[in-house]
C-alpha cells in the first residue's frame, strides 16, 4: 500500500522527532511513499531501515552523514541504516511542493534472511555495505532508477516487488555512483543530541546569509563555544565554519547559474563580508573562479537547449 503524506507548514519544523519509526503494511516487503514538502518528517533523522530517495522536483541542500551537497530534480540516493540524512528546500511561508519526493524504505535483514532460499540475494551484500555511507547515482542509472520508482506507484503486490528487485539489482551493479559520507563518521544517535543538531541545522539554513558567529549559535544550543564546537563536529562531521561556508557557496552557485546578479553582489548576498574571501573560498571549494563557474553553467545550459 502506498502512503501519501501532506502537511502545509510555514517553515521547516524545528522540534520534530529525530528517530523515524517506519511501519510497513503486513502484505508489503517494503514501504513506498510519495511525499509533499514540507511535512513533519522532513528533518535530520535516522532509522535502521535503508532508504532509496528520489527528489522529483525543486532543488536544495542534501545532508547525508557529514556530506553537504546540492540536489535538483532526478537526484537519486540510497542511505544505509543508522545514517542521519535530510533534503532541505527553501520554501516561502505556506508554500507546499506537491509530490517532491518518492521514498522507498526496506529492512536489509529481510533480504539477508531470504538468501538461504534465494541465494542470488547474496550478491547484494557489497551494495548493502557501500550504502551505509550513502550513495548518489548519476547518468543512465539515475534516470532508469527514477523511472522504476515512479512505476512502483502505479502497481501493487508482486508487480511492485518485482520492480523493487529490478531497482536494487540496477543500483548494486552500476558504477555510476559516488559515496557520500566519510567512513569514520560516527554521530551520537540519541534523541536529545539529534534534536539539538536538527534545530541548529535549521537555524543555519535559515540564517546563513547573515553575519553568523559561533558564540551566537552556541548560545542558542545552550552550550559553551568549545563544547558546541566539539558537539557540532562530532554530530555533523563538519566544523561550524566549514558547514556555514558550504551553505553559502551552495547558494552562490545557484545565483551564479540562474541569475545575472553581479558577482560582487552575490558575495554579500550569501554572507561574505568581502569579495577576496568569497573568491578564495569559492576557488578552494570548486577549483575554479566564480566567473568561470558562471560561464561554464551558461555553456551547459546552451548545450541542453
Amino acid at each position: 500500500m502506498a502512503f501519501r503524506r501532506r502537511k502545509n507548514t510555514a517553515a521547516i519544523p524545528r522540534t520534530a522527532p529525530s528517530f523515524e519509526y517506519i511501519v510497513t503494511e503486513a502484505n508489503d516487503s517494503f514501504l513506498w511513499r510519495l511525499d509533499d514538502y514540507p511535512w513533519e518528517r522532513n528533518v535530520w533523522n535516522f532509522h535502521p531501515e535503508y532508504e532509496i530517495h528520489l527528489l522529483r522536483k525543486s532543488s536544495g541542500v542534501v545532508l547525508v552523514g557529514d556530506h553537504i551537497g546540492e540536489f535538483g530534480p532526478g537526484y537519486l540516493t540510497i542511505v544505509g541504516g543508522g545514517l542521519p540524512h535530510d533534503w532541505v528546500t527553501a520554501v516561502q511561508p505556506g508554500e507546499l511542493i506537491d509530490g517532491r519526493d518518492i521514498v522507498l524504505q526496506f529492512d536489509p535483514e529481510r533480504l539477508r534472511g531470504s538468501a538461504d532460499m534465494l541465494p542470488e540475494l547474496r550478491e547484494l551484500e557489497p551494495f548493502l555495505e557501500r550504502s551505509l555511507r550513502g550513495i548518489v547515482f548519476h547518468g543512465g542509472t539515475a534516470l532508469e532508477g527514477a523511472a522504476l520508482m515512479e512505476r512502483m506507484g502505479t502497481v501493487h503486490g508482486l508487480a511492485r516487488f518485482c520492480l523493487f528487485l529490478e531497482l536494487v539489482d540496477l543500483l548494486a551493479r552500476t558504477d555510476e555512483y559516488e559515496l557520500l559520507s566519510s567512513p569514520d563518521f560516527q554521530p551520537v544517535l540519541d534523541a536529545a543530541s539529534l534534536d539539538i543538531v536538527q534545530r541548529t541545522l535549521t537555524y543555519l539554513f535559515q540564517h546563513f546569509a547573515e553575519d553568523l558567529k559561533l558564540p551566537e549559535v552556541a548560545e542558542l544550543a545552550g552550550m559553551s563555544e568549545s563544547t558546541f564546537s566539539r558537539f557540532f563536529q562530532k554530530n555533523t562531521g563538519n566544523s561550524f565554519s566549514d558547514h556555514l561556508a558550504k551553505l553559502r557557496l551552495w547558494q552562490a552557485c545557484k545565483l551564479l547559474a540562474d541569475t545575472d546578479i553581479p558577482i560582487t553582489d552575490i558575495c554579500f548576498q550569501v554572507g561574505y563580508m568581502n569579495i577576496s574571501n568569497f573568491n578564495r573560498a569559492f576557488l578552494r571549494k570548486h577549483k575554479i573562479t566564480p566567473s568561470s563557474y558562471r560561464k561554464l553553467s551558461r555553456q551547459r545550459l546552451a548545450m541542453r537547449a
